[in-house]
């Protein structure tokens, strides 16, 4: 398999795993990554995702050029669009994802990782969006997702130059959440994971998506939209767990019911 999906206690850990290619991208892998985005968001046991790349050189450098120079498809896939779906390009998945960049995260590495929720990085991870050095634009929500995570100068520099930025300078403008030792790197992904499993996976879910629709309505709707998903989670058996657990001083032991 070049993409590789485990599942330890609630936490799902994704790998893409060809080094030899930097870890990148064939028709055969994207398809794996598909399904591997389908399981998380469908498989009951999974509270979480882990994604990274295979070896200590790259995440990955999106999708593998070599293997789609001169491919052609029937144009009638243009609008089979709920095809092939991927985390950055129009599937929805609830449960918080974790990148563990260990390398290059280049390209569609980069559009990847802009879709994901929380990231680390090793010192020597390298970011950029190189796709205009290629005669294309940034694909599968890049151009869409950047300015939303970047100051607008600071994306428009990336996106427009091809120019690559270190870990450090993307720990600057708030693109990583942390830099770790290379040996720390799942580790700390994984700790970070399972400090969210062990939250209401139900309420953790609504709280994803209630973040990620408010960008697009207006206060007022996002308000109730809270609202309503509060409401809606109170007939839950985990919201009944919740305050019992904390007057007993114990741990919660929620089942996402």
């Amino acid at each position: 398999m070049t993409v590789e999906l485990e599942v330890d206690d609630g936490v799902a850990l994704i790998t893409m795993n060809r080094p030899e290619r930097m870890n990148a991208m064939d028709a055969e892998a994207y398809a794996q990554l598909s399904a591997a985005w389908t399981r998380v968001r469908d498989d009951g046991d999974i509270r979480v995702a882990v994604i990274t790349g295979a070896g200590d050189k790259a995440f990955t450098t999106g999708a593998d050029l070599k293997s789609f120079v001169g491919r052609q498809t029937d144009l009638g896939t243009f609008w089979q669009t709920q095809q092939g779906q991927l985390l950055n390009r129009g599937l929805e998945v609830w449960k918080p994802v974790i990148a563990a960049v260990n390398g290059y995260c280049l390209g569609g590495g980069m559009t990847l990782l802009l879709a994901t929720d929380i990231r680390i990085a090793t010192p020597t991870a390298t970011f950029g969006l190189s796709e205009v050095q290629r005669g294309v634009v940034a694909g599968n929500g890049g151009t869409q997702r950047v300015l939303e995570q970047l100051p607008y100068a600071i994306g428009m520099e990336m996106i427009l130059t091809g120019r690559r930025i270190d870990a450090e300078v993307a720990a600057r403008w708030g693109l990583i959440n942390r830099i770790v030792p290379k040996e720390d790197l799942l580790p700390t992904a994984f700790e970070v994971a399972r400090e969210i499993a062990a939250n209401a996976p139900l309420a953790v879910q609504g709280s994803k998506e209630l973040v990620l629709r408010s960008r697009d309505v207006d206060r007022n709707t996002g308000l109730r939209l809270e609202q309503a998903m509060n409401q809606l989670l109170q007939y839950t058996e985990d919201a009944k767990e919740g305050p019992a657990a904390f007057a007993e001083r114990r741990p919660a032991e929620f089942k996402g019911r």
